[in-house]
């Protein structure tokens, strides 16, 4: 055992940990001699344990499986592990964890199955979504991510604006687009407050989902468009970001937000409303840059991933950033979380975001480590200490 406590401390403190401490958690975990902290080490491993797809996909095979509404908790680890590289094979036992009440649900698992393909877990995530009795976020978050292609769950999702999870729910359906358009009045009822689940957190989500299921911005740009001039909206700024130069009329108000809030993500969210609005760089680049601590640790209450992610989409203007990022993205060990059992998952994020970045502001340059980053699909990390 002192073998695999080394072997699991490595892939927890390391982003390039020896491959032999890789091997060493796999064959742990399938021949059952695993521990709490190498199971989830496991899930968590993405491409980095892609070689060991057989090894793993055979040991779920051989699981104990199902009794009655009872999950062995190995399939649930083992199928997580194999849909983290990717790998198909896992989607049956997946499926049976559906049915059998085991399906991940928390948000955290989403950025795990986010690496398999939309069309063959839908069909799971609308089943979980309508018989679940656990909060499912991680299938919200995965249909969010997965954009128009989740427009088949549009039924589910809608079930779920008069629940606790309304805003997720809104969130969904902005992100599905116009097959949603038959919420368009539900999303009004939110903006207006009529609707029994609406509150100040959802006007202004809402409004941008209206626009993004209609095509008309009348709504969102009026909504977000005077919470950001009362000065009481910086939570408006992503969706005037999203509207780019039809919110024109708010470019002096965003600007002044980017250059004296005391909030950091105010800051950011500004900066990059500010490039969405008017195309111009110049003044973003500097605001954004700032946020990037290249000692920052992983905390949720700085903007420091956000801001390398929005420099990135920025591309060549934001030349200057190349060499921190690069001096961010080449560092040994990971992100310090406190939250330990989720620190695979938190690191794997950011360099993920570093990576992509490097590519559009400096595409050809070496980028360290690069190929050895896993992919988390495209859902973006949100509360992972929920685990």
């Amino acid at each position: 055992m002192r073998r695999l406590d080394l072997a699991v401390e490595a892939v927890y403190r390391y982003r390039r940990p020896d491959p032999a401490c890789w091997d060493a958690v796999v064959e742990a975990v399938c021949s059952r001699e695993s521990s709490y902290h190498a199971d989830r080490a496991l899930v968590q491993a993405g491409q980095a344990v892609a070689r060991h797809a057989d090894r793993i996909a055979a040991s779920l095979r051989q699981g104990r499986g199902f009794y009655g509404t009872a999950v062995d908790r190995d399939v649930e680890v083992l199928a997580l592990a194999l849909a983290g590289t990717g790998d198909p094979r896992g989607v049956p036992a997946l499926q049976r964890l559906g049915e059998h009440g085991g399906f991940p649900t928390q948000r955290p698992w989403a950025c795990v199955l986010a690496a398999l393909p939309a069309a063959g877990l839908l069909p799971i995530v609308r089943a979980v979504l309508r018989k679940t009795r656990h909060r499912p976020e991680a299938g919200l978050e995965l249909l969010a991510g997965w954009g128009p292609d989740a427009a088949p769950a549009v039924p589910e999702v809608t079930g779920f604006l008069d629940t606790d999870l309304a805003h997720d729910a809104l969130r969904v359906l902005g992100r599905i687009g116009p097959a949603a358009a038959g919420t368009a009045n539900r999303l009004v009822d939110f903006v207006t407050g009529r609707a029994p689940r609406a509150g100040r957190q959802h006007t202004r989500l809402a409004a941008w989902a209206h626009w993004k299921v209609t095509g008309d911005p009348a709504l969102a740009l009026d909504v977000c468009g005077a919470a950001v001039t009362s000065g009481s909206g910086s939570h408006a700024l992503p969706y005037l970001a999203d509207l780019g130069p039809l919110a024109g009329a708010h470019t002096d108000t965003v600007r002044g937000l980017m250059e004296s809030s005391p909030g950091a993500w105010t800051r950011v969210f500004a900066a990059h409303a500010y490039w969405r609005i008017t195309g111009d760089a110049e003044p973003s680049v500097p605001v954004l840059l700032a946020e990037v601590d290249p000692d920052w640790t992983g905390l949720q209450a700085l903007p420091t991933q956000e801001a390398v992610r929005r420099l990135g989409e920025i591309g060549a203007p934001a030349a200057v950033a190349a060499p921190l990022l690069h001096r961010i993205l080449a560092a040994e060990e990971r992100l310090s979380d406190p939250y330990e059992t989720t620190r695979i998952l938190i690191d794997t994020s950011y360099t993920r975001t570093l990576t992509e970045a490097l590519k559009r502001i400096a595409p050809g340059t070496a980028t360290p480590g690069a190929e050895l980053v896993p992919a988390v699909g495209r859902v973006r990390l949100r509360g992972l200490r929920g685990w």
